[in-house]
């Protein structure tokens, strides 16, 4: 449970704007017997240094350009801290990455944890676990970064690179390991990973995992023999929807009074990015994104596509239009993947080509552009496409191209996507969403942004105590 005192009141009153959404929630046996309990205060975090950084760790934030928390890191970093177990949903770009890894790392430099050389079993304190090599990477490089100078020492491990250069880099000591689920199972596995000293378990898009199969993977690793139990290590989820599934993983791997927390809406697309719709066919794609990629000038924009053949061929297809573009897919190869982000990255192709293996997680700045030359099947990875723009408040610009003949199911989700950003909706796919009978909103069961709790719900304010059950709380 989640008290938050009058003196905050005014942060409060000024996170409205930003539609902080809140779940306070409180074990039923305690409200069943009517036991006093226990009140956290959180103080939301205006600046970095009333997060009581140390100075090493306050030092490498300020080099890396953090100036302002972000919503999820003003109140994402005080719950970590205060060392409660957090489900948090917030929208691609909303600085999550920074919002757990300080906290852990900053725990860790006060404990004076320090990685060992001699060991040939490292127990990390903390683990990370991510659905994708690239977003796991990416981690990485942040924790590596946050970590510079100091005696924490962050390790990566993923599919693509030789087992025994992986093994070899987590013997020369690992405080936090950061890896893909498959990966790390192996590693456990083999004995050089121990798990009896490990304070923190974190899943980075836990809906991206369920929707890749992960989902035996992860109940394996929470499983693992010498896996300390939910109420013996803080565990901490991330995803960008709440759908029942991951409500019912919450349940098994966190503990009872663990604190939801909302930013934005759940599933919603980020107001920063101005959203246009092009109604096209299926022959005209080509001249269109010509079209709008002449008109970005040295804008750097990423292009998704359904399918591999299509990442290739489009990207081709540019090249040959004297356009500097890149790709990037499942089927390529590990290195070749890396040099697609970093060409991208580093500005040599101002165009990236993907498929959806692109489309979580991954933070490259400055990407001023999205095009969805096909728009995906679902809602929910149309906003995590087009959320690699507008990031960390920067405005940014998505084009989707509309087929009426395949991408008619989609035009009622759409349409709400596009009311809920404050987004002008074309009167055409107004039209095309009210005849579509059949389609459907933002999930199958029909929850609005699959974001319904289901377990009670308290609010509590220094004025008003309500309760709800099933409804989000929204402050």
């Amino acid at each position: 449970c989640v008290y938050e005192s009058s003196k905050n009141s005014p942060q409060i009153l000024q996170d409205i704007e930003r539609k902080i959404i809140f779940f306070f929630l409180l074990n039923d046996t305690i409200l069943q017997n009517k036991i006093n309990f226990l009140m956290l205060a959180v103080s939301l975090l205006q600046t970095f240094d009333e997060a009581g950084l140390c100075e090493s760790l306050r030092r490498n934030v300020t080099k890396s350009g953090y100036v302002k928390p972000t919503p999820v890191q003003k109140h994402g970093i005080p719950i970590i801290s205060a060392g409660r177990d957090l489900m948090a949903c917030a929208q691609t770009g909303s600085g999550k990455t920074a919002a757990f890894l300080l906290p852990i790392l900053q725990r860790l430099m006060v404990d004076g944890v320090a990685a060992s050389k001699f060991s040939e079993v490292q127990e990390p304190e903390a683990i990370i676990v991510a659905p994708t090599r690239e977003l796991i990477n990416q981690i990485y490089l942040e924790a590596r970064k946050f970590a510079y100078g100091t005696c924490v020492r962050p390790v990566v491990v993923y599919g693509g690179i030789n087992t025994g250069y992986t093994i070899r880099e987590v013997l020369k000591g690992c405080n936090v390991l950061c890896g893909t689920p498959g990966r790390l199972l192996d590693i456990i596995g083999r004995g050089k990973v121990g798990l009896s000293k490990l304070r923190y378990l974190v899943l980075d898009e836990a809906d991206r995992m369920l929707d890749m199969g992960f989902e035996p993977d992860m109940r394996k690793l929470v499983g693992s023999p010498g896996m300390p139990s939910k109420e013996d290590r803080q565990t901490l989820m991330f995803s960008a929807t709440y759908p029942e599934d991951i409500q019912r993983m919450a349940a098994d791997f966190l503990k009872v009074d663990y604190i939801f927390l909302a930013v934005g809406v759940v599933g919603g697309a980020c107001s920063d990015v101005e959203q246009t719709i092009i109604q096209v066919d299926q022959y005209s794609k080509r001249d269109q994104l010509l079209e709008v990629l002449k008109s970005t000038g040295n804008e750097r924009t990423m292009v998704f596509v359904e399918t591999k053949r299509s990442a290739d061929f489009i990207a081709t297809f540019l090249c040959q239009e004297k356009i500097s573009t890149t790709s990037i897919h499942g089927d390529r190869e590990q290195r070749e993947r890396e040099k697609a982000l970093s060409d991208f990255r580093l500005g040599q192709c101002l165009v990236l080509v993907a498929t959806s293996v692109a489309a979580r997680g991954l933070d490259i700045e400055q990407v001023q552009h999205v095009v969805n030359f096909d728009l995906p099947s679902s809602i929910d990875e149309y906003v995590h496409r087009i959320g690699r723009t507008g990031r960390c408040g920067n405005i940014g610009r998505a084009v989707s191209f509309f087929n009426p003949e395949s991408d008619t199911p989609l035009a009622r989700s759409l349409v709400k996507v596009l009311s809920g950003a404050q987004q002008e909706v074309p009167k055409w796919l107004e039209e095309i969403a009210f005849s579509a009978h059949g389609t459907t909103g933002f999930n199958p069961r029909g929850k609005v942004f699959a974001s319904t709790d289901t377990r009670k719900v308290w609010r509590i304010t220094s004025h008003v105590t309500a309760r709800t059950r099933g409804a989000p709380i929204r402050i």
